[in-house]
């Protein structure tokens, strides 16, 4: 016998693991500003990722080293200002918090502070876990993120599906359990195999999010662009583009031009 799915007017951290603990699974989204922030609560995200693939997606850079935690700020109080239900989770930039404990703490403190979002987001494990502790230990939520880590991929040297090794699928159990133990909300597993995604989101009892991850995570998250199809050169195996807005937009665009240079717009019923 089916039950009725909880209906939540707002999303805190304590909703994610309501939901994981109720077999409810939790949709999330990236959102960098306000317009877009605006279109994705509406229509009922759960969680929005302020995430450094601003580097990638708003700034055209190839990595998302480059992002600096003044820019980061800036994308999450335009999300913010927009959202009315949803969960805002911002990363923390490379350089703001791997080496030196205090120095994620004053990050995540400006993040928090400045932008008014509710959680930070950090990627590694035992190697951050230092850092971790101490911003969990100021009352800011922090969610996690293994796996494929892009800020490290100069360590990497790559972008393939990470873990297939055991040593490495015994580490990434073994941090996923750590961070769950130092306190974080959640979980993000990026591009690893499904069954692992299995393993670790059955061994926890804080939600998983996958991406390229598998359907056994407790949700999935995307970067909008990408579900758009806003960014059709980016074509991995897990993504499903729900629209392709890349040759939507072009076409109007053009259309507009040709309006422009042949002086059908403004019509006499677009101007005073």
């Amino acid at each position: 016998m089916s039950t009725a799915k909880k209906e939540y007017k707002r999303i805190t951290v304590k909703s994610l693991v309501e939901m994981k603990k109720n077999g409810d699974k939790i949709s999330m989204l990236t959102a960098y500003d306000y317009s877009m922030a605006k279109i994705v609560d509406a229509a009922q995200i759960d969680v929005i990722l302020v995430g450094d693939s601003a580097s990638n997606v708003m700034a055209g850079h190839e990595t998302t080293l480059p992002i600096t935690l003044d820019q980061m700020i800036y994308h999450a109080s335009s999300v913010i200002r927009a959202v009315n239900r949803a969960l805002v989770v911002v990363d923390l930039p490379f350089g703001s918090y791997q080496s030196d404990p205090k120095k994620a703490l004053r990050s995540a403190i400006r993040i928090m502070k400045e932008s008014g979002a509710h959680a930070v987001k950090v990627e590694g494990g035992s190697e951050i876990k230092k850092s971790v502790k101490r911003i969990l230990n100021a009352g800011i939520p922090v969610m996690g993120h293994l796996g494929l880590t892009p800020q490290s991929i100069y360590k990497f040297g790559t972008y393939t599906v990470r873990a297939k090794k055991e040593d490495e699928a015994e580490k990434l159990i073994k941090d996923a359990k750590m961070l769950e133990k130092l306190g974080c909300f959640g979980i993000v597993l990026e591009k690893i195999p499904a069954q692992l995604t299995k393993t670790v989101s059955e061994s926890l009892s804080i939600p998983t999010i996958g991406i390229g991850g598998g359907k056994y995570a407790d949700g999935q998250v995307l970067v909008i662009h990408d579900l758009l199809g806003m960014t059709h050169e980016f074509n991995p195996r897990f993504l499903r583009r729900y629209m392709n807005l890349y040759e939507e937009m072009g076409t109007a665009i053009s259309q507009y031009v040709t309006d422009v240079k042949n002086t059908d717009f403004p019509s006499d019923e677009e101007q005073y």
